[in-house]
């Protein structure tokens, strides 16, 4: 057997020529390839988030555009029902209104012969105060140019005063709600004399040609 020698031990065989530095193991370094695949999947993993912010981004465009829709059809939902309930309010006051007429023509006559008074005076003044409340209107008035829109004639006469057909006289007179005519009112009317404008014009023909020869000749 031989004896090893307290405080030396065995080194491994280095070749000649050799530095010490040689003989350590080296660390395997990464080939280039190995060092690119890392970067590949970083590349692929950014191309396809970014695709899925883009589809991310296309979903909320479509979405914003129907929560509008939405929001327009609803607000459009909301106007016409409010149309409608003013439409079906108009149209039940203006029924309740034309049946109060008659009795309104009644305090109209009473009025027109002295009979409104004590008790019955202060009830008619207080449904024409409510009816007028609610909207009610009453016109015609005697003089005014008669409009077959708004006026009926019931009676027909010639007159020399008037220029134009002209109300005389209000038989009945009309009432509207709002835009809307609930009755027109029943007037006579009375037209210009059928000579009366001929007249007029010769008149006034005959006035324009003296002005022009600066007046009638003198005898």
């Amino acid at each position: 057997m031989t004896e090893e020698t307290p405080g030396f031990e065995e080194q491994p065989d280095v070749p000649s020529g050799a530095t010490s530095d040689d003989a350590e193991p080296q660390t395997a370094t990464p080939s280039a390839e190995g060092a690119a695949a890392p970067d590949g999947d970083a590349a692929a993993q950014l191309t396809g988030l970014t695709a899925q912010l883009d589809q991310a981004r296309m979903a909320l465009s479509e979405r914003t555009a129907d929560l509008q829709r939405l929001q327009a059809e609803f607000q459009n939902y909301r106007r016409r029902i409010e149309r409608d309930r003013i439409a079906v309010r108009e149209i039940a006051v203006a029924s309740l209104l034309t049946e109060l007429l008659p009795v309104l023509d009644d305090i109209g006559r009473a009025r027109d012969h002295g009979e409104l008074v004590g008790g019955f005076k202060s009830v008619a003044e207080s449904l024409e105060t409510v009816a007028a409340k609610m909207g009610l209107q009453q016109f015609g008035k005697e003089g005014e140019p008669f409009d077959p829109t708004i006026h009926e004639a019931l009676m027909h006469s010639y007159a020399p005063d008037v220029t134009e057909t002209t109300c005389v006289a209000i038989l009945q007179p009309g009432y509207r709600f709002g835009e809307r005519t609930i009755r027109p009112a029943r007037v006579a009317v009375a037209e210009p004399q059928p000579g009366a404008q001929t007249v007029k014009a010769e008149d006034s023909a005959e006035a324009a040609e003296d002005k022009e020869s600066g007046g009638p000749d003198e005898g």
